[in-house]
């Protein structure tokens, strides 16, 4: 996976994905290799700024939003560069510069973002392959959802089979052809971080929820209904198994012991509104990852008045109209 040629300083952007058949649960957390296929739209705000540069440091150094970063973030950085020399013959460590504009925590993909990100940067300053495949199969390492940041519009996790080394070699994302007049209108209801991580929800929920079996093989067929959704241009259809998807997701996490509560009384009141925006006659649905903001799809025609009904909701802090996004990219290089 080794190129001819890198750079001392290499600046990438990618953006946040949200699942539409949810990414839950490892079946082995080394390789961050999932129980089932998930599928996700990469959107067009939100965009984190990553600059990976080589210095004459004996560590690496994570820089996150202005400020030098310790702790976890630091170390899951750290982590993932050694996977990266591991692949070289490089030994330099680097100074990692990121700008997230979307909360860090709050059950908004930072981390599919921020980690698409990192890997473009470093495998530029590393001198690895770039190719897609390649590069959302390393983009796992570092967050499970990143792998599907590398893709613009709608693309596809595949789980593979196998484990450790072996089935690291069989689970990527790739892009899905899709035309759609689709968008999702945000609402943030919560900036803070939550208060347990999603690699920890994960790990309860596979260990403990007497409903994971079944919600697990529900996934599998809503993948194969809302695929066929797709291919049909169908938004609605979408939403609805979207919706389907992803409340079956958290009830699934409440049957957890202790149970593992990200909706809030301010999810529920958009998750209301939702429901009485289909009784007006407006085709709107939910999604929520792991946090407490509500998702909501609906056809680009109809944006403006979900984002009119969600603002005048007393616990929506900022409702942002976006849609599908860009891939990730390389927007400057340094030659050495």
């Amino acid at each position: 996976m080794v190129s001819a040629t890198h750079d001392s300083t290499v600046t990438a952007v990618a953006h946040p994905n949200i699942a539409l058949i949810k990414y839950w649960g490892k079946r082995d957390e080394e390789y961050a290799l999932p129980y089932s296929d998930s599928l996700s739209v990469t959107l067009d705000s939100y965009p984190t700024t990553t600059t990976v540069r080589t210095h004459a440091g004996t560590s690496d150094r994570l820089i996150l939003n202005g400020a030098p970063a310790t702790g976890e973030a630091l170390r899951r950085v750290q982590r993932f560069l050694e996977l990266v020399r591991a692949r070289t013959d490089r030994t330099e460590h680097v100074i990692v510069e990121t700008v997230n504009t979307v909360p860090t925590g709050a059950g908004l993909a930072s981390s599919s973002s921020g980690f698409a990100a990192l890997t473009l940067a470093a495998a530029g300053v590393y001198g690895l392959d770039s190719d897609p495949v390649a590069l959302s199969a390393l983009a796992r390492r570092g967050s499970g959802s990143a792998c599907r940041s590398i893709y613009g519009g709608f693309s596809i996790w595949y789980a593979g089979t196998g484990q450790g080394a072996e089935g690291d070699r069989h689970s990527y994302a790739r892009p899905l052809a899709a035309s759609l007049d689709l968008a999702l209108v945000i609402a943030v209801v919560e900036t803070s971080a939550k208060p347990i991580s999603s690699r920890e929800a994960m790990r309860r929920t596979v260990a403990t929820s007497p409903l994971y079996g079944s919600w697990l093989a529900s996934s599998r067929h809503d993948l194969t209904a809302l695929l066929a959704a797709i291919d049909h241009g169908d938004v609605e259809m979408l939403g609805e198994i979207a919706e389907r998807n992803a409340l079956g997701m958290h009830a699934t996490m409440l049957a957890a012991r202790p149970a593992v509560r990200y909706l809030s009384g301010a999810s529920h009141t958009v998750l209301d509104e939702v429901c009485a925006l289909r009784r007006a006659g407006i085709g709107a649905y939910a999604t929520v990852d792991a946090g407490p903001n509500v998702k909501v799809i609906c056809r680009r025609s109809a944006a403006e008045s979900v984002a009119t009904a969600l603002r005048g909701l007393a616990v929506t802090r900022e409702v942002i109209v976006t849609g599908p996004g860009p891939a990730a990219g390389i927007v400057e290089k340094e030659p050495r």
